[in-house]
């Protein structure tokens, strides 16, 4: 655990006070999260809906859960009673969705629209310009019970900085134009997900304000 609360330590002076730590719990028992928990932190992000739901129903509610993993329109149920912020939005259909369990749960879910924005077919996401044409055409105007407060990205699995540098710069472009349409209260430009364990401190500098780091803080993930 001593190790654990350096790691976070070491981490949150490096990012400073302006960027969001997602701090990435998947495949970690609960028992490491609540050490971070007891040192005062409060964002955890999960990539699977129903380890998500698990972990909510066994550690303090006052936890703020990220589901920051690709997420299945028949998952949607398990979280969307408690889930804080949804990175991956990736299809409009899967938007519907979000809406739909968010009425069955009167509340309104804070959701990021994923971009796509590296080299790999294997990432999910929207482009640019499916984005904007969502927003033009108002359909997102009658969903009252999802909210889109930013965009989410990831960099391609490479050790090229400057193509990693390259694809957060453009999405940080993307981000400005699309904060500059005007919309419906339910699109609201505030947070910009990019940067995990190995990229951070580049996105940081390309204009992330919030990052999700898992192996730099709980060691490399269990299988």
């Amino acid at each position: 655990m001593a190790v654990l609360l350096d790691n976070y330590k070491k981490i949150k002076e490096e990012i400073g006070k302006e960027t969001i730590l997602v701090a990435v719990s998947k495949t970690k028992p609960k028992e490491d999260i609540k050490s971070l928990y007891d040192d005062g932190h409060r964002v955890f992000g999960e990539n699977k809906a129903q380890e998500l739901k698990e972990k909510h129903e066994e550690l303090p509610k006052d936890i703020q859960w990220h589901m920051i993993g690709h997420l299945q329109r028949n998952k949607v149920k398990y979280i969307a009673p408690f889930v804080n912020l949804i990175h991956s939005v990736d299809s409009k259909r899967l938007a519907k969705e979000i809406n739909k369990q968010g009425r069955k749960n009167e509340r309104i879910i804070d959701c990021l629209l994923q971009v796509h924005i590296a080299e790999e077919e294997s990432k999910f996401g929207f482009d640019e310009n499916e984005i904007v044409e969502i927003i033009n055409s108002g359909e997102f105007d009658e969903y009252n019970n999802i909210r889109i407060v930013g965009l989410m990205g990831m960099a391609t699995f490479t050790d090229d900085s400057d193509q990693i540098r390259k694809e957060f710069k453009s999405l940080k472009e993307i981000f400005d134009r699309i904060s500059s349409i005007d919309s419906n209260d339910n699109i609201e430009m505030k947070y910009l997900s990019m940067g995990m364990s190995n990229d951070f401190n580049i996105a940081i500098e390309e204009g992330s304000n919030m990052i999700r780091v898992g192996s730099k803080i709980f060691g490399e993930r269990n299988t």
